[in-house]
């Protein structure tokens, strides 16, 4: 099960954070990690986590705790 982080003031799963970085619901998503980088928009922590929006996509997103700031290995 994925660890709760803080993100934007709120508690999310991996599940949830991979929703706030599609912008919509996803299938599966990995536990969270801290990933080794700043935010390019305000300097805040980014986390990362794995997830499968639909059957056929793996998706690698990063997200800062602090803004909404977010990316992903398609963009």
């Amino acid at each position: 099960m994925s660890e709760n982080r803080v993100v934007q003031g709120r508690m999310v799963t991996g599940k949830k954070l991979a929703e706030l970085i599609e912008d919509d619901s996803v299938m599966e998503a990995e536990s969270i990690e801290d990933a080794d980088r700043d935010c390019p928009d305000c300097g805040g922590d980014v986390l990362a986590v794995g997830y499968m929006p639909s059957v056929t996509e793996f998706v690698t997103g990063w997200k800062c705790q602090d803004c909404d700031w977010s990316k992903t290995d398609r963009d």
